[in-house]
C-alpha cells in the first residue's frame, strides 16, 4: 500500500503525458514533421516526473485550472446547443465531456499535490 501511495502523486503528470503523445500522433499521421511541436508541451510534465519542483508544479497546476476552465466553458455551450455544431461534430460530445472532466480533475490534482506535499 506504501509503494502505490508513494506513486499516485505521478498520476497527472503521466495522464497529461499520455494525452500529448496521443495528439501528437494523430496530427503525425495527418500533417508529419509539422506535429513535432506538440511534443514540447510534454517537456514541463516530464521534468515534473523526473526532478519534481513545487514551483512549477504549482504553475502547471494554476494555468492548467485556468485552461481547464475554458475548456469547461467551451463544453457548456456545446452541451447548450448555443452555438450551431453540425452532427458529425456533435458525435464527439461524449469523448469531449470526459475528457473535460479528466482535464480538471488532474488539475487540481496537481495544484493539491503542490500544496499539501513536499517534494
Amino acid at each position: 500500500m506504501h509503494t502505490i501511495s508513494k506513486y499516485t502523486r505521478f498520476v497527472p503528470y503521466l495522464y497529461f503525458l499520455s494525452v500529448i503523445v496521443y495528439w501528437f500522433t494523430i496530427i503525425n499521421k495527418n500533417e508529419g514533421i509539422s506535429a513535432y511541436p506538440i511534443l514540447l508541451f510534454a517537456i514541463p510534465f516530464l521534468w515534473q516526473v523526473i526532478t519534481p519542483n513545487r514551483k512549477l508544479n504549482f504553475s502547471l497546476g494554476i494555468v492548467f485550472i485556468c485552461l481547464s476552465s475554458y475548456l469547461t466553458l467551451a463544453y457548456l455551450l456545446d452541451l447548450f446547443n448555443i452555438f450551431y455544431w453540425s452532427n458529425s461534430s456533435k458525435s464527439y460530445l461524449f469523448y469531449g465531456g470526459i475528457l473535460v472532466v479528466a482535464n480538471f480533475i488532474m488539475s487540481l490534482w496537481i495544484l493539491r499535490n503542490s500544496i499539501k506535499r513536499v517534494f
